[in-house]
């Protein structure tokens, strides 16, 4: 067998792993997505969901599960999908697995302007929502602007991100420390990344956007691959480097403001979805689809984990950064032992 055939059939291996990995994620979404309509102070049967979701189903428990379980749910799993996506963007772009919007000043920035508008203005629903997003947006188009200099480079703009993060976070801090008791705490329960609450008003725009923000990203995937092997190869491939870079730094951005405009900045989704993704893949790197899926499971699990297991009801963000921090520390200790920071 030459060499081609047997990179074409690493290849053809490699896509149908996805391919399953991809199908078992499904799997185990629709599990825990039922489990979350189904499991509550008000329980209902499982197999009363499919009649209650799609047929005519009236009384309390319609109720239960189409008003209020059932926008959470899929507010969470929109999310998970967008901070799973973006997550993948940023790392596989800047080939850094630090690059995540909640670790370079992203997310920091749609927190600011939501605390802003909450603190400031005294706005809540879709005000909130709108200032998060604009804030995101502009935060990742100054850390952009910030580290061009001389062209793109992950780890500058990492550097950069964490610097421009800081000071969002001190803005928050200060905001916090006068601001009115009530407000304060609303501010907080919001940047701790809540789905408590969550309706249609957040899910509708979040699926507008990701309608077509998430097929733009699947289009650009050979782009994204050609970035990876550095800019000379892309360029000599026939890429257009810095032009494909930026439209892949705005898809990730969208992504991550959208979904924090949603749900909160719910910790360290989008930077963990991608390496859990990668090792169920079992290659060097994971496609966007297995990220995105990732990233909807480890939202969904968490938010029931912290409705139902922790003994109180909880923020989703709590769990997810009880999981991802540690992640954080030990890619950092190993980073440093082998000198890359």
């Amino acid at each position: 067998m030459s060499a081609v055939e047997l990179v074409a059939a690493a290849r053809r291996r490699g896509a149908a792993r996805a391919r399953g990995v991809s199908a078992g994620l499904v799997v185990a979404l629709v599990a825990v997505f039922a489990l979350s309509l189904a499991v509550g102070d008000f329980p209902v049967p499982l197999g009363d969901l499919p009649g209650l979701l799609f047929g005519d189903g009236v009384g309390r428990a319609a109720y239960v599960v189409t008003e209020l379980r059932l926008p959470r749910a899929v507010t969470g799993l929109l999310a998970g999908l967008a901070f799973g996506t973006s997550g993948a963007l940023f790392q596989r772009l800047l080939r850094n697995p630090l690059a995540s919007p909640d670790v370079i000043g992203v997310t920091q920035g749609a927190s600011a302007a939501a605390v802003v508008a909450l603190v400031l203005f005294e706005a809540s629903g879709v005000v909130v929502s709108a200032a998060a997003l604009a804030g995101a947006v502009l935060t990742g188009a100054a850390i952009h602007l910030l580290s061009r200099r001389g062209g793109v480079h992950g780890y500058r703009l990492v550097l950069v991100g964490v610097g421009v993060g800081a000071v969002l976070t001190s803005v928050v801090s200060y905001l916090m420390t006068w601001a009115d008791v009530t407000l304060a705490q609303q501010a907080l329960v919001w940047l701790t990344g809540n789905l408590n609450g969550r309706g249609w008003d957040q899910a509708a725009p979040l699926a507008l956007a990701l309608v077509v923000l998430l097929p733009l990203a699947l289009s650009q995937n050979r782009a994204l691959t050609g970035l990876q092997l550095g800019d000379d190869t892309a360029a000599g491939l026939g890429l257009r480097v810095e032009r494909s870079r930026l439209v892949l730094l705005l898809l990730a951005v969208a992504l991550a403001a959208f979904a924090t405009a949603a749900a909160g900045p719910v910790s360290f989704v989008a930077f963990v979805a991608n390496p859990i993704a990668t090792r169920l893949v079992g290659g060097t790197r994971a496609g966007l689809v297995p990220a995105a899926l990732t990233g909807a499971l480890v939202v969904l699990l968490g938010d029931f984990a912290a409705q139902h297991l922790l003994g109180e009801q909880l923020p989703v963000g709590v769990v997810t950064g009880a999981v991802g921090a540690p992640y954080l520390l030990w890619l950092l200790a190993t980073a440093n032992r082998a000198g890359r920071v």
